[in-house]
């Protein structure tokens, strides 16, 4: 946990009565009035609200869950990191989703639609122009602003987002890290944030779930994310699981959920982990962290 600064802030506690009242008022979501999310709890502290939730999940909770939490004392990111934040200073919460009617094979864009949803959000309601790397960190200029961790079990997907509110540069983990505040943005009401972030994953979850069987081509979600990844063109260089690297050129993303990237001339990406043929001279990358080479 990063120690707090003697200035450091926190935010205002999140209104679960508050964030209940705006999504149920909420008259655009798909269906007309109402939500997905029939069941909203937000407490004080936590380990891992995504541990929290793929509990419920174990015991046949249905899809529309929401854990909120005002402090993880052991919150997960990708590849098995950590994810750590003051108390009250980030925005930390996970979903349950059954997407049962998408074949496992397309379930690999659960994630990227995460991604799509909360840049949009922060877009909408801070004004802060937040873009995506590869798979679905939420970035500004080239710091990492929020992170989104999605665990399948069974046939259900448990997403959890965490997102910086409050801390100086000097107060975030890592040098890497930004915040809303870090960046200049006009204090954000957690509350509605959360709802605008809940607004739009149930948007896009419910066109992708019903729109030619997860096809994220049909239902508009590989548009929108390719509209807001700013990874694919880009030279990069992939650390895949066990550390070993694939240098070349972004290219597209699968519909999978998978980055297809060209590798460089002379690269040997036989045996590497993560790595599959993809066809036409790419390589499809299922997991990795993805270095943009300016």
């Amino acid at each position: 946990m990063a120690p707090a600064s003697p200035g450091a802030q926190s935010a205002a506690p999140l209104d679960a009565a508050r964030l209940r009242a705006a999504l149920l008022g909420d008259t655009t979501a798909a269906g007309g009035p109402g939500t997905m999310w029939t069941d909203i709890r937000v407490v004080t502290e936590t380990g891992s609200t995504n541990e929290d939730v793929l509990k419920q999940a174990a015991g046949g909770a249905p899809e529309g869950l929401v854990i909120a939490a005002e402090v993880q004392t052991a919150g997960k990111g990708r590849l098995g990191r950590t994810w750590q934040a003051r108390p009250r200073s980030a925005l930390t919460f996970s979903v349950l989703l059954r997407p049962d009617q998408v074949p496992p094979s397309a379930r690999g864009w659960a994630p990227l639609l995460a991604g799509v949803a909360t840049v949009r959000a922060l877009r909408q309601q801070t004004g802060v122009d937040a873009v995506l790397k590869w798979p679905n960190d939420v970035l500004v200029g080239s710091r990492k602003l929020a992170g989104i961790l999605a665990e399948q079990s069974g046939g259900a997907i448990v997403v959890g987002i965490g997102i910086n509110v409050l801390g100086r540069q000097n107060e975030l983990p890592v040098p890497t890290a930004t915040s809303l505040e870090d960046i200049g943005t006009v204090y954000t009401d957690r509350t509605v944030l959360l709802a605008a972030i809940l607004r739009q994953l149930e948007h896009w979850y419910l066109r992708w779930r019903e729109t030619g069987e997860g096809d994220p081509a049909a239902s508009g979600l590989r548009e929108g994310y390719l509209s807001l990844c700013t990874t694919i063109g880009q030279p990069v260089r992939v650390v895949v699981p066990g550390g070993q690297v694939l240098t070349g050129t972004a290219a597209d993303v699968d519909g999978a959920g998978q980055l297809l990237v060209e590798p460089a001339a002379g690269a040997d990406v036989s045996g590497l982990p993560g790595i599959g043929p993809a066809g036409g001279g790419r390589v499809a990358v299922s997991a990795g962290d993805v270095i943009h080479i300016r």
